[in-house]
């Protein structure tokens, strides 16, 4: 047989070898038939305490190892409910048991709602479902179940702000695909972040924006002061034209402070990719300055530099836009760093994109506002929880400066 020419043998391996083992004892027969020099590996890998189908791929076929670990796989396995082990496997005997009688048919539909609405696919949970009951999960039990838990969420988006003020506001939107009128179309999901006078972040709002143009905007601000936003001081975010109009007709006393990181961004887009470190460096010193002024001053330096680069897009664009990052400087200096990005809020979206990007293309609005409240409602009880994001007093004992008051 031509095994150097490709040859994809199916193996039933046996309880307690290896992957390697049955690779070196593929090896010794190929020898035995006179085959010495050939490539032999194999697509995907079996525990030692896993017995199955492992598939050796020998001579050219293990180019073809990737594409066959991409197959559709099928497992069985045996749980025993309560019991742990130090490695959590049948390595070593069972050291703890924990009750398990309150576990339910329900509660473990339940959990796997909130693992679909935490980031998990509708795939996995499906799997999940066939592996416990040998069958999926009715649709119109999730149906119900899902319909519960809109509701839930629905008032979560909706509760009232009227317990305390927000200095700070972080907004920003996030794009995905939805069907709309017989088409898919690219429309997004507007999200705000608040700092509270305690120094707390929170999500606070959470909308379909559309095209994210001004009346998105002023739509969503609206909403935002009607359930009670107050005090805002300043607003975080990138430029687009229609959330800075939305800005000052909504908020007329609030500042506005563009993302640094994004305002870099746009500079780098006219800069040649063998120049952007130095540029780098060149527009993180304006904003490493200790005050506005000096700030200022660094601009002025850098733009004659960069038009001594013959980068004369870089500098008009550093001179139109340097202004609008350096409101943070009238803001108390420990708040610096927190208050001259969209970085918070950035974190979130990457959380938002990675659960979109498994979905694909939502069938409606509802479908896909529901799942980003949900994950985003997720990763902040999870991961913020009561952690302060910036002490507070600092900017109540710079609040009489009529710069920042208004």
């Amino acid at each position: 047989m031509p095994f150097a020419e490709g040859y994809v043998l199916p193996v039933d391996k046996p309880l307690g070898w290896t992957s390697s083992d049955v690779v070196r004892k593929v090896k010794v027969l190929l020898r035995r038939l006179g085959h010495r020099k050939i490539k032999i590996g194999h697509a995907g890998t079996l525990d030692p305490l896993a017995t199955g189908v492992l598939l050796v791929c020998i001579g050219r076929a293990t180019k073809r190892a990737e594409e066959l670990q991409a197959e559709q796989k099928e497992y069985l396995a045996g749980l025993e409910l309560g019991a742990t082990t130090p490695s959590f496997d049948r390595e070593h005997p069972v050291d703890r048991t924990y009750p398990f009688e309150h576990i339910t048919r329900e509660s473990v539909e339940e959990a796997l709602i909130d693992m679909y609405l935490a980031g998990v696919s509708t795939r996995q949970v499906d799997d999940i479902s066939r592996l416990l009951w040998g069958e999926r999960m009715p649709s119109q039990t999730l149906s119900d179940k899902l319909k519960k838990v809109y509701e839930d969420i629905d008032r979560w988006r909706n509760r009232p702000l009227t317990d305390r003020s927000y200095p700070y506001l972080f907004v920003d939107g996030v794009w995905h695909k939805r069907a709309w009128g017989g088409s898919v179309e690219n429309v997004s999901v507007l999200v705000a972040i608040g700092v509270d006078d305690t120094g707390h972040r929170e999500v606070i709002g959470v909308t379909e924006g559309m095209k994210e143009d001004k009346a998105s905007w002023v739509s969503f601000f609206q909403w935002l002061r009607g359930r009670g936003l107050d005090g805002v001081k300043l607003i975080v975010g990138d430029k687009c034209m229609g959330m800075l109009e939305a800005v000052g007709e909504v908020f007329p006393d609030a500042k506005y402070q563009r993302c640094t990181v994004h305002f870099y961004r746009n500079v780098f887009s006219v800069v040649p990719k063998s120049k952007v470190k130095i540029v780098a460096k060149m527009l993180k010193a304006i904003h490493a300055q200790e005050n506005k002024k000096a700030s200022r001053e660094k601009a002025k330096a850098v733009i004659a530099e960069l038009r001594a680069m013959k980068l004369k897009e870089a500098a008009k664009k550093v001179e139109d836009g340097i202004e609008e990052t350096l409101t943070y400087c009238d803001f108390p200096s420990e708040h610096w760093t927190r208050i001259r990005t969209n970085n918070v809020i950035e974190r979130l979206n990457r959380e938002i994109r990675r659960r979109t990007r498994v979905v694909g293309t939502f069938p409606d609005g509802n479908s896909a506002l529901m799942l980003v409240c949900a994950r985003l409602r997720h990763v902040a009880g999870t991961q913020w929880g009561n952690k302060k994001y910036m002490n507070m007093k600092h900017l109540e004992a710079a609040i009489d400066d009529a710069s920042i008051a208004g």
